[in-house]
């Protein structure tokens, strides 16, 4: 990024320049170098993209965003082609407010918002899969096919792997998981003990998969972000208890979230191993059928069960069928890809053994778009706490109104949120789109879902001055003096 700024320019120093000049020219030289030294030592951040008001911090305001809307329906149809393909919530959402805008059947780009909430995502994962010994890795999309043919996935996965050729013939697929290129990676390491182990490795990368027909935005498409964990452990007994600890660390991140999900037994698929769960999310949209008992803690994928059975074969009590949105996947593998790839470590007695494995995904692009289509309604897009791309807007007067006195209030309540509540730095918007009316401000607020709005109006006029403030998600408007906006906001989580 380019820095801005006062930099010291240099005139033109013509032919019957003076020593007198030059001598001026080495002190600028010397000026410059020290000036360069002190941006670094101070912490120096340059300021573009934001407006700057003179001797204060950095102002982010919404007239900046690169955020188009599409604020009517008919232009919402017209990016996606066909009428009939807007049939969930929250691609009708994201697509009018502008989180996402389609580039390809079944990818799209994701705009500034979206990739404001994708982060603060990964930072909520990376804390819980940190918080069990995960370690953080990144493995190429691009995929040898020798690896594939090893587990005869090549040949298994059909139409769904994405496949190509580099110029000298050389055959790849683009990889909607990791099972062999980390087996393989864990394989090349020779000297492994028991005493290294357990191993969690995850990553959070851009999937791949050939979908026929994909659909419902962000929940099924051609190339999403997902999370994988693939874990080595020195026994099947510690092997299932990484597996238990992970599906708790799951549980942890949806309840962290505010979504409800249910964990299931599920089949293996094409993954294999001998033991699998899916975190399901309950919504009318969702294309998985599952089934749970209510007189007891069973509960199944559909999939896994005879279409004959009505009543739950733990405690022949009544199963109630519901549809989900899949978010998460687990399974126990055992040997299935150690045994292939010669994934060994030494064991206690000296003796080489094979690593027990298991692997962990999570939809993280899916769990954005499930999130919104839970939580948010026809109109208006609602986020989970943690992760809303900006957790305050401030909206001041319309220019040349009655309120326009007050305009230096939002300055200065905006710079005393950013210098008095340090979780909020970089987390308030300030609407400075002044040519538009408060109302007309505050329906896009509604839209956009920003936890906390915070209005100067009317009563900012009195003494002391009164904001107006709207909490999002429960509805609540109050009349707060600055003391007591810092107060709500200084309880505000922010990850």
């Amino acid at each position: 990024m380019a820095v801005p700024g006062a930099a010291l320019a240099g005139s033109a120093i013509g032919t019957s320049a003076s020593l007198c000049w030059g001598a001026m020219e080495g002190l600028l030289t010397r000026f410059r170098a020290l000036a360069t030294c002190s941006h670094q030592l101070s912490g120096y951040v340059p300021c573009r993209f934001h407006h700057c008001a003179p001797g204060r911090g950095k102002r982010l305001v919404l007239s900046r965003v690169f955020q188009p809307q599409n604020l009517r329906e008919d232009q919402v149809l017209s990016l996606e082609g066909r009428s009939g393909d807007l049939t969930c919530k929250s691609q009708r959402l994201m697509l009018q407010v502008g989180l996402i805008h389609p580039a390809s059947s079944g990818c799209y780009h994701l705009l500034p918002y979206t990739v404001r909430a994708m982060e603060k995502l990964v930072r909520v994962i990376d804390q819980e899969m940190q918080a069990i010994g995960g370690q953080k890795v990144n493995m190429p999309s691009l995929s040898p096919a020798e690896l594939w043919r090893a587990t005869n996935r090549w040949d298994l996965m059909g139409k769904e792997l994405l496949r190509l050729r580099d110029r000298h013939g050389k055959e790849y697929c683009l990889g909607p998981t990791h099972e062999e290129a980390i087996t393989a990676l864990v394989a090349s390491q020779k000297t492994l003990s028991y005493r290294q182990l357990p191993f969690l490795l995850y990553q959070v990368t851009r999937k791949f998969r050939d979908e026929p027909r994909p659909r419902f935005g962000l929940l099924r498409g051609r190339e999403f972000y997902m999370k994988d964990m693939y874990t080595f452990d020195s026994s099947p007994e510690a092997a299932r208890q990484t597996y238990s600890l992970v599906c708790d660390a799951y549980a942890s991140l949806f309840d962290r979230l505010g979504l409800r999900c249910v964990k299931v037994q599920a089949d293996v698929g094409s993954i294999g191993g001998t033991m699998s769960h899916e975190f399901q999310l309950p919504v009318d949209v969702g294309e998985d059928r599952f089934v749970v008992c209510h007189s007891c803690s069973f509960s199944a994928n559909m999939e896994t069960l005879d279409l004959s059975q009505r009543n739950c074969p733990a405690c022949q009590g009544p199963l109630t069928e519901t549809k989900g949105i899949e978010l998460g996947h687990t399974f126990y593998l055992g040997t299935k890809y150690s045994s292939i790839f010669n994934a060994q470590f030494i064991n206690i007695h000296g003796k080489p053994s094979l690593a027990e494995m298991g692997c962990y995904g999570l939809g993280v692009t899916r769990i954005l778009a499930a999130a919104i289509e839970v939580l948010s309604t026809e109109d208006c897009i609602r986020w989970p706490g943690l992760l809303a791309p900006y957790q305050v807007c401030l909206i001041p007067p319309k220019k040349g109104s009655k309120e326009a006195a007050a305009t230096e209030l939002t300055e200065h309540l905006y710079d005393h949120i950013t210098e008095a509540v340090p979780q909020l730095r970089g987390e308030v918007l300030l609407d400075d789109r002044t040519h538009l009316t408060i109302g007309n401000r505050l329906k896009d607020t509604h839209k956009f879902g920003y936890p906390f709005v915070i209005i100067t109006g009317k009563r900012a006029l009195e003494d002391p001055a009164h904001f107006e403030v709207w909490c999002q998600h429960t509805g609540e408007v109050t009349f707060l003096t600055k003391e007591g906006v810092m107060e709500l906001l200084s309880q505000v989580q922010v990850v």
